[in-house]
C-alpha cells in the first residue's frame, strides 16, 4: 500500500514539473514575442505621423543656383513638385505604400495618405508636360518632363524590380533637370508659360478630383442619390442603362482610406496653389483672381487640422457622435466649389 501511495506522490511530482517546464518554456517565447509587437506597434505609430506642410519660397529658394539665385517663372511650381515628392520618399519610415514587412504591412492611414499626395502630383506633372511647358499644340513636348510625368504614373505599390520609390526617384531627377534648365539664362529651351488658359486646364483636373473627393467622402453615411448622369443633355446616351436611383455607400473599411486620401490630396494641393499663386500671380491680379485662390488654400488648409481621435469616427449626420468624413467633405466641397468660381474669373477677359 505504501507503495502504491508513493509511486502516485512521485507520478504527480512528475507532472507538477513538466507543467513547470512548460509554463517556463511558454513564458521563454510569449514575453519576446508581446514585447515585438509592442515595438512593432510604437514604430507604426511613430511613422504614421503625417509630414508638417513646407515653405514655398525656401523650396524654391533652396533650388536655384547658388551663384545668382535666379527663380524665374516656373520655379514655383517645379520645386514644390520635387519638394512634394521628396517628403513622399523622404519623411519618418519613408515610402510605405509598397512595404511587404512589419509593421509597414499593418499600416493603411499613411500609405492611403501617400497616394492621394501621389495623384497630385501625377495631375500637375501631366499639365506641366502637356500645358505650362508648351507655348501651342503644335509645339515640342520638353525632354525631361517627358521622362518625368511617365515615371510618376508608375505603379505605387511595386516593391521589387523596381521598387515605386526608385521610379519615382528617377522622376525627381528628370525634374531636377528642368528646372535647371529653366533657371539658366543661356537655355531658352525650357519655359513655362503662365497663361490664363493653362492654368484653367489644370485647375479642371483639380476640380474632378475634388469632387470625386467630396462624393466619396459623403457617402460614409450611405445616401440615395437620383441619378444625375444624362442630366442637361436630352440627347446624350450611355453604354449601360442604370436605375433612376442610386444608394452610394461607403464600405465601412473603407472609410479611413477615403478619409486620408483626401488629407493627403489636400496637403499637396495647398503646396501647388500656393506656388502657382508665385508663378502666375500677373495673371491672377489682371483677372482679379487673387483672393479667389487664397480662399481655395484656406479651405484646404482647414482639413490639415489635428485628428484627436484615435479612429475616424463615422456618426450619422445629426447623430451624437462626429462624423470626420462629413466634416472633411464640407471643407473639399467649398474648395470646389472655389475652384469653379477661379475658373470662371480665368475665363472672362
Amino acid at each position: 500500500m505504501k507503495d502504491k501511495l508513493r509511486s502516485l506522490a512521485d507520478r504527480a511530482k512528475s507532472y507538477r514539473n513538466q507543467g513547470a517546464d512548460d509554463n517556463g518554456m511558454l513564458k521563454l517565447f510569449a514575453i519576446p514575442l508581446l514585447v515585438i509587437i509592442l515595438l512593432l506597434a510604437l514604430v507604426g505609430i511613430y511613422w504614421s505621423d503625417e509630414p508638417a506642410a513646407f515653405d514655398i519660397d525656401l523650396a524654391a529658394a533652396d533650388r536655384a543656383p547658388a551663384t545668382e539665385s535666379r527663380i524665374t517663372t516656373g520655379s514655383y511650381t517645379t520645386s514644390a513638385v520635387i519638394t512634394a515628392m521628396e517628403t513622399l520618399l523622404d519623411k519618418r519610415g519613408g515610402y510605405l505604400s509598397n512595404d511587404i514587412m512589419p509593421p509597414s504591412i499593418w499600416l493603411d492611414n499613411i500609405p492611403n495618405w501617400e497616394f492621394g499626395v501621389l495623384v497630385q502630383v501625377r495631375d500637375l506633372s501631366r499639365s506641366m508636360r502637356n500645358d505650362f511647358s508648351r507655348s501651342q499644340s503644335q509645339s515640342a513636348e520638353d525632354v525631361d518632363l517627358i521622362i518625368a510625368e511617365p515615371k510618376f504614373n508608375f505603379d505605387n505599390k511595386s516593391w521589387f524590380l523596381p521598387a515605386s520609390e526608385n521610379v519615382y526617384r528617377e522622376g525627381i531627377v528628370a525634374l531636377y533637370g528642368y528646372l535647371e534648365r529653366l533657371q539658366n539664362p543661356g537655355n531658352p529651351d525650357a519655359q513655362f508659360y503662365a497663361r490664363a488658359d493653362n492654368l484653367q486646364e489644370w485647375l479642371g483636373q483639380v476640380e474632378k478630383r475634388l469632387g470625386s473627393l467630396s462624393q466619396r467622402l459623403s457617402a460614409s453615411v450611405g445616401q440615395v442619390r437620383l441619378n444625375t448622369d444624362l442630366a442637361g443633355d436630352a440627347e446624350a446616351v450611355q453604354s449601360t442603362q442604370t436605375s433612376s436611383q442610386i444608394e452610394v455607400k461607403t464600405p465601412w473599411s473603407e472609410i479611413d482610406d477615403v478619409f486620408y486620401e483626401a488629407r493627403g490630396a489636400a496637403w499637396a494641393l495647398v503646396h501647388f496653389l500656393q506656388a502657382v499663386e508665385r508663378d502666375f500671380e500677373p495673371v491672377l491680379q489682371k483677372k482679379n483672381a487673387l483672393i479667389s485662390l487664397r480662399q481655395i488654400v484656406r479651405e484646404l488648409e482647414a482639413t490639415q487640422e489635428a485628428v484627436f481621435s484615435p479612429i475616424i469616427l463615422n456618426g450619422s449626420g445629426f447623430g451624437i457622435f462626429a462624423n470626420h468624413s462629413l466634416v472633411m467633405a464640407s471643407y473639399i466641397s467649398r474648395a470646389n466649389a472655389a475652384v469653379i468660381d477661379l475658373r470662371s474669373l480665368l475665363t472672362q477677359g
